[in-house]
Formats: C-alpha cells, sequence, structure tokens
C-alpha cells in the first residue's frame, strides 16, 4: 500500500516563507513523476511543481522564482520551499506520485495523493 502523507503547511505573513515535505511509504517499482499540486478555494486542483520522468524540474509560472522543489535520492522525500509567499498562493497543497506497482504477476500505472496540508498566507 503506498501512502503520501503532507506535512508543514500554516498560517503566514504575506512575504514569508514555508516548506511542505511529503513523505513516501510502500512500496513502488518504478517512479515516473512525483510533484505538487494545490486546490485554493474555489477553484480547479492546478500543478504547481513536478519532477518529470527524467527528474527534470517544471514549475507554474505564478511560482517560478519563488518555489523551488527537491527530494531525496532514495525519492522517499520531497520538499516544496515556498518563499516570498503572496496570498494568493492560499490553497491545500497536495502532494502527487505517478508509477508502477505490482498487481498480481504484472505492473500497473498509478497515481498516488496526499490527504493535503493548508497553506493559508494573510496578514
Amino acid at each position: 500500500q503506498v501512502q503520501l502523507v503532507e506535512s508543514g503547511g500554516g498560517l503566514v505573513q504575506p512575504g514569508g516563507s514555508l516548506r511542505l515535505s511529503c513523505a513516501v511509504s510502500g512500496s513502488i517499482f518504478s517512479i515516473y513523476t512525483m510533484g505538487w499540486y494545490r486546490q485554493p478555494p474555489e477553484k480547479q486542483r492546478e500543478s504547481v511543481a513536478e519532477f518529470t520522468s527524467s527528474g527534470n524540474t517544471n514549475y507554474a509560472d505564478s511560482v517560478k522564482g519563488r518555489f523551488t522543489i527537491s527530494r531525496d535520492n532514495a525519492k522517499s522525500t520531497m520538499w516544496l520551499q515556498m518563499n516570498s509567499l503572496k496570498p494568493e498562493d492560499t490553497a491545500v497543497y497536495y502532494c502527487n506520485l505517478r508509477g508502477s506497482v505490482k498487481v498480481g504477476d504484472g505492473l500497473r500505472l498509478r497515481d498516488y495523493w496526499g490527504q493535503g496540508t493548508q497553506v493559508t498566507v494573510s496578514s
């Protein structure tokens, strides 16, 4: 059973910083992508930052230069360093992993999500 658990959210003033963590557990045959998404109030979930299957990083235009995604070599923990936070960054942040897992005698591609962590940027 693959599980993702986020932590590190909270209330911060505009201009402040937060660091989110995502702990990955369980048996994964191969990881393709890992990333962070967010869902602002009454809006759709959107991609914030990700590691591609080749290990490169992509960022949403709205967070470029302010957010940094990183992970450990074992890919068991992923972080999102968020600096210069703005009120419009307020959202529930989710970590995501797409990978293949063993099902019976074969492999299946699966998407996994964490439970989400609230980030509120307000004075």
